[in-house]
């Protein structure tokens, strides 16, 4: 039995203090990552900052028709708000098409976005991973590695992020803010997480003692199209293969005023297709010009061994999510 010392913050504050940007210090919200990871012993905190207390639960609507998600709000509340639903539906529908009911019914939007990587190795405390322990190597490179990255890996770390939310969040050029011993900040979801580099064991651009404290959804442009699809290898209760969402706007004539696609489960953070949309924006979405502009953005594409077909099954979703969404 491992022991930790267990802090109920009322506060912002008395959280920060609590945790003290200390290595051993974790906050804590649904849990339902956190505490999993702490039974296989991949994480042993020895001090648990509890923020449940405090008051980051609710859904805010700003005055330009903006959302301000407080990071505790839980995921089966989010999906289910009307103003995410009629606005922002590949918002709510990433959220259903993670975990169960009854983890949804648990699991926060800031926790979400904070959860570490499904990686086999990661959880097997036999195998090396530089995520986990760095400097100790990368077991996936040559194992099992179908579920793996294919953009953005490095040879340090080829696990992919595993967040449903986050891949929505990416498309609809959502904002992260937070607080922390610097202050309070503002950081787009698209450079919230990062490319493992040489530093895999850094997920994202928080610093020690820094709380999500909202994710902030601007409003979309009128007449704004929207979804989420993902590939698993069973019905349910399983992480991305590959996802897709894609936010639409298309003008009177039919070409695209503005077109947003972002990938999951293929780098180790949600993927913007910034080249693809480049080359899409303005243009008519024909079956040759999406297939064109995809394979543009998928040949930047390093596949290990067994994850090639990643590539094909991305650009074959994506063009099948584009194109249902175009306006004839």
């Amino acid at each position: 039995m491992r022991t930790f010392t267990y802090v109920r913050a009322a506060d912002a504050a008395e959280a920060a203090r609590a945790h003290g940007g200390r290595d051993g210090s974790r906050y804590l919200a649904g849990g339902t990552n956190l505490v999993d990871l702490m039974k296989q012993g991949v994480e042993t905190p020895d001090t648990l900052v509890d923020l449940t207390r405090l008051p980051l639960d609710t859904v805010a609507e700003e005055a330009d028709g903006a959302l301000r998600i407080g990071a505790l709000v839980r995921n089966s509340d989010l999906a289910a708000h009307p103003a995410v639903r009629v606005r922002h539906p590949a918002v709510s529908e990433a959220l259903l098409a993670g975990a169960s009911g009854q983890l949804r019914n648990a699991a926060t939007t800031g926790g979400n976005l904070l959860q570490r990587t499904r990686c086999v190795y990661f959880q097997d405390l036999s195998m090396p991973c530089n995520k986990r322990e760095p400097g100790t190597g990368c077991a996936a490179r040559e194992g099992v590695h179908r579920d793996h990255a294919v953009l953005g890996h490095s040879p340090a770390c080829v696990a992919t992020h595993p967040s449903d939310l986050a891949v929505a969040l990416a498309a609809a050029d959502a904002e992260v803010q937070t607080t922390g011993p610097a202050g309070e900040r503002v950081i787009p979801v698209t450079e919230f997480h990062r490319l493992p580099g040489e530093l895999p064991e850094r997920d994202t651009v928080l610093e020690p003692g820094e709380i999500i404290t909202a994710v902030r959804l601007p409003a979309p442009l009128d007449g704004t199209r929207s979804t989420y699809r993902k590939v698993r290898d069973r019905a349910s209760y399983a992480f991305a293969l590959v996802s897709v969402a894609v936010q639409l706007t298309q003008r009177g004539d039919g070409a695209a005023e503005q077109v947003r696609i972002a990938f999951g489960g293929l780098a180790p953070r949600p993927w913007r297709a910034r080249r693809a949309e480049t080359e899409l924006t303005g243009q008519a979405l024909t079956e040759e010009r999406v297939t064109a502009a995809l394979d543009a953005e998928l040949a930047a594409a390093e596949p290990l061994r067994d994850n090639v077909f990643k590539i094909g099954l991305a650009r074959d979703l994506a063009r099948t999510v584009l194109l249902g969404l175009t306006r004839p």
